[in-house]
């Protein structure tokens, strides 16, 4: 079911930043105490980073019961163990090396190198079983009900390593794609496809800086999802859309809602 998104416009990225740690935070605590437990899905690129710095200098970090916390990835560079390129090298710098996470309930995507040599298709399909087994009953899926997932909107509309025109954003029926020949490096990638990202509960796309207005607008104004996959990006139960005034500059008045 596709959901209406919500689209919050912050004047500057520090303050678009510094309100979505502090609705992560609040959402997670919020989950935490309706089931027990939460989920998160990361992102890299300079947003998804700069939101993790956000969320280790909060005060308010420490709502999170980190310890029942799953933490997953929605894509990553296919690179050795520890690359600073990595998604899952630079979320530990940022934060989870910061917080008392419990290492069984991390799940970074494997590295090349790794459990599956360089094969990213292998990789890939490691992942997808890692998400089956974690997932239950009434998550009606092979992919567990994620409650945030966090998607960084490139400004050529890529999310996660789902480029247009991609075999990746084509994918309806596998829930992680290796990805070849991407058009930014490194061009070998794991990435969850599209039927995984909407099987969370809520999807927030973040986009910062006036390269991104174009690709906002475009996503948001009726674009198809394989020529613009930010477009197809949308949770079950909510999708919000965080920008900066630079971010949002192509959009018409009518989809701007006010900071919350």
């Amino acid at each position: 079911m596709t959901t209406t998104p919500q689209v919050v416009v912050h004047r500057t990225k520090d303050e678009m930043v510094r309100a979505t740690a502090a609705r992560l935070v609040t959402t997670l605590v919020a989950a935490q105490t309706d089931r027990g437990t939460a989920s998160v899905v990361l992102t890299g690129g300079r947003n998804g980073i700069a939101l993790l710095h956000a969320v280790a200098a909060s005060p308010a970090r420490d709502a999170v019961d980190w310890a029942r916390l799953d933490v997953w990835w929605g894509d990553e560079r296919f690179l050795p163990a520890g690359d600073p390129e990595r998604n899952e090298t630079q979320a530990r710098a940022a934060l989870l090396d910061a917080v008392p996470l419990d290492p069984a309930r991390v799940h970074p995507m494997e590295p090349s190198g790794g459990a599956f040599g360089d094969d990213a298709d292998a990789a890939a399909a490691g992942y997808a079983a890692e998400l089956d087994a974690a997932s239950r009953p009434e998550d009606h899926g092979p992919v567990p009900s994620f409650d945030v997932l966090l998607l960084g909107v490139g400004p050529d509309t890529h999310v996660a390593s789902l480029f247009p025109e991609l075999p990746g954003v084509r994918e309806t029926g596998r829930t992680v794609v290796g990805v070849h020949g991407a058009p930014k490096p490194p061009p070998t990638r794991v990435s969850l496809t599209l039927p995984a990202i909407r099987a969370a509960r809520e999807v927030w796309l973040l986009a910062a800086g006036e390269d991104k207005a174009r690709a906002v607008a475009v996503a948001l104004t009726g674009a198809g999802e394989v020529q613009a996959p930010a477009a197809g990006a949308y949770g079950r139960s909510r999708t919000l859309w965080l920008l900066d005034e630079a971010a949002a500059a192509r959009l018409p008045e009518g989809f701007r809602a006010p900071p919350a």
